[in-house]
């Protein structure tokens, strides 16, 4: 019972350090860009786009769609290092509970 017991304390504790990490990494952000910096997005750990950047030399009235598919790529960088800080932090934290996998 005692072994039961001292596993839902740690099992708390787990939750709650959760909780405080993923509030952590939403307050964080990451910087995505495109067509060698002449684009740049900045993403919090939400997934929210906080800023977009964008050169005016790539701002050309004859090719949107240039610019467009920058916006796109920068977009998706942003969001791909969001994503991938959000998943080293939680293998560090799923290490440091001894429950290595456990993301």
């Amino acid at each position: 019972m005692k072994d039961m017991s001292k596993m839902l304390k740690q099992l708390q504790q787990a939750q709650s350090r959760m909780m405080e990490i993923q509030e952590e990494l939403n307050a964080r952000s990451m910087e995505g860009s495109a067509g060698g910096g002449m684009v740049k997005v900045i993403a919090n750990g939400r997934h929210e786009v906080l800023s977009i950047q964008i050169e005016p030399s790539v701002v050309d009235a004859e090719d949107i769609e240039m610019l467009e598919d920058l916006v796109t790529a920068a977009v998706n960088d942003a969001m791909s290092r969001v994503d991938k800080m959000i998943s080293s932090e939680m293998q560090k934290m799923s290490g440091s509970l001894g429950m290595p996998g456990l993301m």
